[in-house]
């Protein structure tokens, strides 16, 4: 199982990956992530993945730090539980074999990974998924396959 996070300056995505299927998916204020991630310190825990935060040489703005001292801070209310930093290129490559890859399509990497949202009368794997959830899922699925990976050459 994994706890999959989108984390932003103010509000963070979050997925839950349990036997490659999507078991929850919301965006919440980073407050409430913060007290969700104590909170499940007593329940089985599954690994948490974040999206980390990488500097390419450009300049990054006040919101950029915001959100590392949220990682910070969500990574330390998971312990001593396990954890992983996923990198946004690590996605890219992963869902698209491209660094350069968009949004669109990674999001279309993972629709064709689980299948379509489908309708509210016919929910897909991906129903209900919105705007920065889908980041979420790519985190859980880039962790997911990695870990797999890494399981098959040892």
């Amino acid at each position: 199982m994994i706890l999959a996070l989108d984390p932003g300056t103010t509000e963070t995505a979050l997925v839950v990956l349990h036997e490659g299927r999507i078991a929850l998916h919301d965006k919440q204020p980073n407050d409430w992530v913060l007290g969700f991630l104590w909170g499940y310190r007593s329940l089985p825990r599954p690994t948490l993945a974040v999206e980390m935060i990488a500097s390419y040489g450009m300049p990054v703005g006040k919101e950029v730090f915001e959100t590392c001292v949220w990682i910070g801070r969500f990574v330390q209310a998971w312990q001593p539980g396990e954890f992983a930093y996923v990198y946004r290129r690590d996605v890219k490559l992963h869902l698209c074999g491209s660094p350069k890859a968009k949004d669109p399509n990674v999001r279309q990497a993972l629709l064709d990974l689980y299948g379509p949202q489908g309708t509210k009368k016919a929910p897909g794997p991906t129903y209900g998924l919105k705007a920065d959830e889908w980041a979420a899922l790519a985190v859980a699925e880039t962790y997911r396959a990695k870990v797999a990976l890494e399981r098959r050459a040892a």
